[in-house]
């Protein structure tokens, strides 16, 4: 099972109410990858947001960046907002990072939870679904040809184009990310794609049905199973002493719980549902290291996971706290994690 860390590329809020600078944030993000690759995790992965309250909008543009001061771990978006994105220019921009990082690129596409790059860029909301069946048609058949004939609906027609640069070996790794709907779980299954559950709340126990369902469409429809793979992206955070961390994060995570609720009609988060979260039963890994192995094993034994992703800076916790998280990670949890499962 890999071992890594998504993040959004949150900004910190002060008590004040004042938000972090973006050039401040981005340069702690390409030292915090930077510490990433240091300590051995597998891989990166950030997303695309176009928010007050987030760094990081172009997620290609840090991965190039990263590229250049790493040496093994994989760099993804987590994700990218495929159903307002041009499928072409996004493959040429991860093709061109997976040529710069000698084959650790990977794109994650998304059909966006966040709604604010669709008008942005000129989408009807209304077409939700359709954007999102139509790029990712395309973005495939790129990936698989290097000269596209094609014609759709939301862009313009292709006719004998040759899509350059090329992925290295001509393949870039394509992972969908998926919230829980069945639609999402047969689509990926059908396309023999490689899947990340975002499990950020309630009991993780809830979703074995949706990675049973995708197992048996992806076997349906013929794909090879030793290509299967799946993961989950669970809210994450690591410290020395359990209830220390638990203290320090819980004012940042419920007020960014909060910020994005308000826009969603959420009612206010509750120091209850943290404490159920952070409980065997929660979808919080927010501990010490001996917490989060054990959890972690627990859902790799739970789901079959071939990845388990620790999306770790919600709500912006600092730099410093940031980076002993990882190291923690690196160098205590996965390597007893990886122990466990040989």
């Amino acid at each position: 099972m890999e071992l890594g860390i998504g993040m959004f590329g949150d900004l910190q809020v002060n008590a004040k109410g004042e938000v972090q600078p973006a050039q401040q944030r981005l340069q702690e993000i390409i030292e915090e990858i930077k510490l990433m690759d240091e300590v051995g995790l597998d891989f990166y992965g950030i997303g695309e947001h176009h928010r007050p309250d987030y760094a990081v909008s172009t997620p290609e543009i840090i991965l190039a960046a990263a590229s250049t001061v790493t040496k093994n771990i994989k760099l993804g978006s987590a994700v990218s907002v495929l159903s307002s994105s041009d499928p072409v220019k996004l493959y040429q921009s991860f093709a061109t990072i997976d040529l710069i990082s000698n084959g650790r690129a990977e794109l994650m596409a998304g059909r966006g939870s966040f709604i604010e790059s669709f008008p942005l860029y000129g989408f009807n909301l209304q077409d939700y679904d359709e954007l999102y069946e139509e790029k990712l048609e395309l973005l495939l058949k790129i990936n698989k040809e290097q000269k596209i004939s094609w014609k759709g609906k939301f862009r313009p027609e292709l006719a004998n184009q040759e899509i350059l640069p090329r992925a290295v070996d001509n393949n870039l790794k394509i992972w969908v990310a998926i919230g829980g709907t069945p639609e999402s779980v047969e689509r990926a299954g059908r396309l023999g794609l490689p899947v990340i559950f975002a499990i950020i709340g309630g009991n993780p126990a809830s979703f074995k049905p949706l990675f049973d369902y995708y197992k048996k469409v992806y076997q349906a429809y013929g794909h090879d199973m030793a290509k299967f793979e799946v993961g989950v992206h669970m809210h994450s955070f690591f410290g020395e002493n359990s209830a220390e961390t638990a203290d320090y994060y819980y004012s940042l995570y419920s007020s960014q719980m909060d910020r994005v609720g308000r826009s969603r009609g959420w009612p206010p988060y509750q120091k209850n549902q943290f404490d159920f979260g952070r409980s065997k039963d929660g979808a919080l890994i927010i501990g010490d290291a001996n917490e989060a192995i054990d959890k972690i094993l627990a859902m790799e034994a739970m789901f079959g996971l071939t990845r388990f992703s620790a999306h770790m800076d919600v709500g912006g916790p600092s730099h410093s706290a940031m980076m002993k998280s990882i190291e923690i990670f690196g160098t205590k949890i996965a390597p007893k994690v990886r122990e466990a499962l040989k």
